[in-house]
């Protein structure tokens, strides 16, 4: 198929001074940029839509993994997409492959060919590749250390981490997994569909408490939320239980706060008195991790052992909408846009 000279992309329109929605992105047509020596350009099939651009878009976005954005430029982020041309001195990545790289939110990007991923031959679910669920992955295994037999808390559990991170603590040996949620339906599906032992929905008393969900307390933590719920969440740890802080969505997507902070209130004289250890979770400081998860996750979905919930918005056009469909917790599991 011919490339086009210009291709769509979504623009950051004007920084928000709230909660972004979609007013504060464009969808604009832009040239498709030539392949440079050892380059590929890359028709995009997916990409990822994820709460780390809340602060990417924010006032408030420093000491952050990646630049901040700025009204005019193009968002970005993981992306899986099919070569349609290779620049010279390229040689090992054909034409046709599929592919994971990180300039998503455009129909073509050029990326150095050594900033991709292929994707394996054969592999169940290539829009699987684009999960963030390397990051409870590696915190239950890297932080957490995860021993067989142990109780697990896992907070935000249907969000693209959460809806992952309680079928990988089962599939690592956890005896009892719980979540919480915000939605009763999403509670129901978590059970159901995702395994989850009990599910809670804070504020709603029908749903019981963290507590009566595990009543001996929790050995483990991958905390997606911080707020309210992780400070509860610490009220009940045992004695020398392991606190992995993976996300902070209470504060990314409080309309009060600018996205780049996410404050909580710690009982610190508890966590000395049960030698409870809380720390953050950064893929970065763990190599090898990403790929690790990769091969697992593959041979888990291969075999049936794990489902990836996943829900498709179809267009560039549904993308200025995608974060704030996101901040709402509209859809289930990992959100991404079908280019």
């Amino acid at each position: 198929m011919p490339v086009p000279s210009t291709g769509r992309e979504i623009r950051l329109a004007a920084t928000p001074t709230g909660l972004p929605g979609p007013e504060h992105f464009t969808v604009a047509d832009a040239p498709v940029p030539p392949t440079g020596s050892g380059q590929l350009l890359v028709r995009n099939r997916h990409f990822l839509v994820f709460p780390g651009l809340r602060t990417l878009v924010s006032a408030e976005a420093k000491d952050f993994p990646f630049p901040p954005l700025k009204p005019g430029e193009t968002l970005f982020g993981p992306a899986l997409g099919e070569v349609v041309a290779a620049g010279p001195g390229v040689t090992d990545v054909r034409t046709g492959a599929l592919v994971t790289h990180m300039r998503g939110w455009r129909e073509y990007a050029v990326v150095d060919a050594d900033a991709v991923q292929a994707v394996p031959e054969g592999h169940p679910d290539p829009v699987a590749l684009l999960s963030t669920a390397s990051a409870a992955y590696g915190a239950l295994t890297r932080l957490a250390q995860l021993r067989e037999g142990e109780t697990v808390l896992v907070t935000g559990a249907a969000g693209g981490v959460g809806s992952l991170a309680g079928q990988i603590a089962r599939l690592l040996g956890a005896a009892r997994v719980v979540g919480t949620t915000r939605s009763p339906g999403k509670a129901a599906r978590l059970r159901d569909e995702l395994g989850y032992d009990a599910v809670v929905v804070p504020g709603d008393p029908g749903s019981g408490s963290l507590a009566e969900a595990a009543p001996d307390g929790y050995d483990v933590i991958v905390d997606n939320v911080g707020g309210e719920q992780l400070t509860a969440a610490l009220e009940l740890t045992r004695p020398g239980a392991r606190v992995a802080v993976v996300g902070a969505l209470a504060g990314q997507f409080d309309p009060a706060l600018s996205g780049g902070s996410s404050p909580t209130v710690i009982d610190t004289f508890a966590l000395v008195k049960r030698s409870v250890s809380l720390l953050g979770y950064q893929t970065a400081d763990h190599p090898g991790v990403e790929e690790e998860w990769r091969e697992r996750f593959a041979g888990w979905l291969r075999a049936g052992r794990i489902v990836f919930p996943y829900t498709v918005l179809a267009g560039m056009e549904s993308g200025p909408s995608a974060l704030q469909e996101l901040q709402q917790g509209r859809h289930f599991g990992t959100l991404v846009v079908e280019v």
